[in-house]
């Protein structure tokens, strides 16, 4: 019997078992019953499909093969079960589509994980999906047919990186195999349905060009002052909320790491996007099922101090780890970059702050303010706006210490003017007149910046 044929009879199998034989779908009243029609055409396919193919072969079998056989048996089922329905061409494409998705794919979410203008997918429940276009959230048609179909494409994308979600474990962090983070939470803790979160990965990640045409950053000699702080071997703090671009800025300033010098990044998903040769890229690791078998940023950071890097980059600084690193970037390991949760430079600090009386060691505060005042030279914060656009909105440099304060002079900030009426944000960045004096630094590097960058009161930078 061929596949074909095996599929037809499993079809038929299950229309009689539910009572809804297919010559209802045929002889149904469509302009009242015809979006259930469909919907019932769907499920029936996907059924039989899952039932008719191994699935184990199913998980070995190359996509493309995969894809091509699904694509021929759908459309012979078409042709043969449901010839009198009607479905015009597009319809029909239009339920090959969606029923490749749901077994090859994520579903409902595979058309926004194929649109390159989405940068996050966020389902609130099983009838509530958001996606981000451009820094903006927008609620989208689609929708999972229940709970139980969110969670078996929850336990797919789960299952297919080797963890697992129940009521036992019900958060879990993964990843797509195109790089996308993916975060799940299900019931008890997720109170109106399993929640899940992609944040997608960039096939190709943003230049410093990028940055300048959106406006993120001064255009007159500020360019030239970032490849100088990383060239010149500065250590510097990315600042900024969620989804303002901290791992884009991290991407955009590892650039212009020079070709010869190791360097050893360290993540908990990795994101980061080096070009680089001298190349050794770390991930954290979760406990096992027996909560065995964590390795922890803290471990990488230690362990990378044994590995000779010249440049450590950890993509985001969240506890005991801001310890060693700090403890990296005064003993030698100058021009180290790293990112920091916080909503201004002077929050950044006190984060930092906690997260060193995180680690366990017992140091009294004054202390740890001197060992952040000379392990960070500047901090870099970065914004999204209200119209989703995002902007460094400060840089600041560490000074030292006066008293038991850690003291900074600010280079730069975006001032916002208010809002026009599609809602665009308006303002201006404002130079603030002062020579910085890590200038010395990257002039010893070969690196000059006119001073007349600095000297600036306003520049001439208005948004449109």
């Amino acid at each position: 019997m061929t596949l074909s044929n095996r599929i037809n009879k499993i079809l038929e199998k299950k229309s009689a078992a539910k009572k809804q034989p297919l010559d209802r779908l045929q002889t149904a009243d469509y302009s009242k019953d015809y979006s259930n029609s469909y919907h019932e055409i769907k499920l029936q396919l996907h059924d039989a499909l899952i039932e008719a193919f191994d699935l184990k072969a199913l998980e070995r079998m190359p996509q493309e093969v995969l894809a091509d056989q699904l694509t021929r048996h759908i459309q012979i089922i078409l042709s043969e079960q449901f010839a009198d329905v009607p479905l015009n061409a597009l319809e029909r494409k239009l339920l090959l589509k969606e029923v490749k998705d749901e077994i090859l794919g994520l579903g409902p979410l595979e058309p926004y994980l194929k649109d390159p203008t989405v940068n996050d997918v966020l389902v609130n429940s099983f009838k509530q999906v958001f996606v981000e276009r451009a820094g903006l959230l927008e609620l989208t048609p689609s929708r999972f047919k229940d709970e139980e179909h969110l969670r078996k494409i929850i336990d797919r994308i789960v299952n297919r990186v080797g963890r697992r979600i129940d009521e036992a474990n019900p958060m879990v962090d993964a990843r797509l195999e195109d790089g996308s983070r993916v975060n799940a939470i299900i019931p008890p803790l997720a109170l109106d349905g399993s929640a899940l979160s992609i944040r997608k990965f960039s096939v190709d990640p943003l230049e410093l060009e990028d940055l300048i045409n959106f406006r993120t950053l001064p255009t007159e000699g500020i360019p030239k002052l970032l490849q100088g702080l990383v060239k010149a071997r500065l250590n510097v703090l990315i600042s900024g909320g969620t989804g303002s671009g901290k791992t884009t800025l991290l991407n955009v300033l590892s650039r212009f790491i020079p070709e010869q010098e190791r360097i050893v990044t360290i993540e908990d998903a990795a994101e980061l996007q080096l070009k680089q040769t001298h190349l050794v890229r770390l991930e954290t690791r979760p406990a096992n099922i027996e909560g065995k078998g964590e390795v922890t940023q803290r471990d990488l950071v230690k362990n990378t101090l044994r590995m000779r890097p010249d440049r450590i980059i950890v993509g985001e600084v969240r506890g005991g780890e801001a310890l060693d690193m700090l403890q990296a970037m005064n003993t030698g390991h100058d021009g180290s970059l790293t990112t920091i949760h916080a909503n201004s430079p002077r929050d950044a600090l006190m984060r930092l702050e906690t997260m060193v009386s995180m680690s366990g060691v017992l140091i009294d505060v004054q202390s740890i303010r001197r060992f952040i005042s000379s392990a960070i030279d500047v901090i870099i914060q970065i914004s999204r706006l209200s119209d989703g656009t995002r902007k460094i909105v400060s840089m600041q440099e560490i000074t030292g210490m006066e008293q038991e304060t850690i003291t900074m002079q600010e280079i730069f900030q975006f001032k916002q003017e208010g809002i026009d009426k599609s809602g665009k944000v308006l303002g201006h960045f404002k130079m603030m007149g002062i020579r910085p004096y890590f200038l010395d630094k990257l002039e010893a590097h070969g690196i000059e910046i006119n001073p007349e960058v600095f000297g600036l009161t306003i520049m001439e930078e208005r948004q449109p």
